[in-house]
């Protein structure tokens, strides 16, 4: 059992911590082009959360995982062929976090951190909304953004969605789901308004227009060496940054 892992504990041991922080990751359940597991953005966040935690933990940090959530906002994956209606919506989510920093609350866990594994779940509108009802601080990490910088050393060609990135998480980290061999090269089609092929106008993709089989990025350069050493740098941040919150304590200039 591993003691940071809320789920593998028994009350025998939970009613004897007093935990400094909480971290509750959040997945989502959508097809990833035609190779990986429609589990894979649950379980990448799961296994970056479990060593994050654990070694903050080991450095003597109170951390308590919490169970992640495989459901994602997907509602823009709907008209896909095959793909599952496991899509919630942001006020779905709203009104669960609500319920858990209130538990959270009640306990005495005064910091949370939102560990999001899905593009969809653009989780800091929400903390917005919980940040004058609650006393519980609040933030959010969006995996696939911490180590961005490192990119151009480990990757050829990183795209955006069951590509390099995530095929060499998935080798590394549950190989037995994936089928390379399945893969399509991830070809993105482009809008035909230039401000949105730009980035400077946003719109919610329809999933179904944007790619032909979910891919949005080559996956053909992905290894399994490239995703435990992408790991392994995730896990040092996201360590290190669990360490530091559960010792600052919450005083009037909290987090400055």
């Amino acid at each position: 059992m591993r003691e940071s892992i809320l789920a593998e504990q028994t009350h025998a041991f939970v009613r004897e911590r007093a935990w400094q922080v909480a971290v509750l990751p959040f997945g989502a359940t959508e097809p990833h082009n035609l190779h990986m597991p429609y589990g894979t953005d649950t379980f990448q966040v799961e296994t970056l959360a479990q060593r994050a935690c654990e070694r903050a933990y080991g450095a003597g940090a109170q951390v308590v995982l919490l169970p992640a959530i495989p459901y994602g906002v997907n509602t823009n994956h709907l008209k896909i062929p095959g793909a599952l209606a496991c899509s919630v919506t942001p006020t779905t989510l709203l009104h669960l976090l609500t319920d858990l920093v209130d538990s959270l609350e009640r306990q005495g866990v005064r910091k949370l951190v939102l560990l999001n594994g899905h593009g969809g779940n653009e989780l800091k509108p929400l903390t917005r909304e919980l940040h004058h009802r609650s006393s519980v601080f609040l933030c959010v990490c969006d995996w696939f953004r911490m180590a961005a910088d490192v990119y151009p050393q480990l990757f050829e060609a990183p795209g955006e969605h069951a590509d390099e990135v995530e095929t060499s998480l998935g080798l590394a980290f549950f190989p037995d789901l994936l089928r390379p061999e399945l893969a399509d090269e991830g070809a993105a089609k482009p809008s035909r308004f230039d401000a949105i092929n730009r980035g400077w106008v946003n719109i919610t993709r329809p999933w179904h227009l944007v790619s032909a089989n979910t891919g949005l990025g080559n996956p053909r350069a992905a290894s399994a060496e490239k995703g435990r050493r992408l790991m392994d740098i995730l896990v040092e941040r996201l360590g290190d940054f669990l360490i530091e919150l559960a010792a600052s304590p919450m005083d009037e200039s909290f987090p400055y």
